[in-house]
């Protein structure tokens, strides 16, 4: 079995995937519009002019899968009480990833050496998406 998280952004999950595609190299399984779905949505489910926001996502960052839409469209997405950890090979691989990932976000704790790994930080991006950056042991 495995478990998939299913990310809500609010209004910005186009503009988050593209991130994701520059900074991790995500690549897009799938993406459906709230326009392409088989009947409309009911109105009180979205606001007015949503008809081009993601209905329904699946990108991969390398062999994970992460499935997210635009939601509600409240344009203030809440990611909190968890954290996405992504893997580096190296400390130059976790570097370029977590700079990466800080581009426009919040340093939560700087990448270096900790007793449990050779490169860990933490790190807010620009969507408010936690991410923990390691290279394992």
């Amino acid at each position: 079995m495995q478990i998939q998280p299913y990310l809500f952004f609010e209004g910005r999950c186009e503009e988050a995937i593209e991130f994701y595609r520059t900074a991790l190299g995500a690549e897009v399984q799938v993406m459906m519009r709230y326009k392409d779905g088989p009947e409309p949505s009911p109105e009180h489910c979205l606001p007015p002019n949503s008809a081009e926001k993601v209905m329904h996502s699946c990108f991969k960052i390398g062999d994970s899968e992460i499935m997210a839409s635009d939601g509600m469209c409240s344009g203030k997405p809440s990611f909190q009480g968890f954290s996405l950890s992504v893997p580096a090979k190296d400390a130059a691989d976790a570097e370029k990833k977590f700079s990466a990932l800080a581009a426009g976000g919040k340093v939560k704790m700087p990448l270096g050496k900790t007793f449990f790994s050779p490169s860990f930080g933490m790190v807010e991006d620009r969507f408010g998406m936690g991410w923990m950056v390691i290279v394992p042991q």
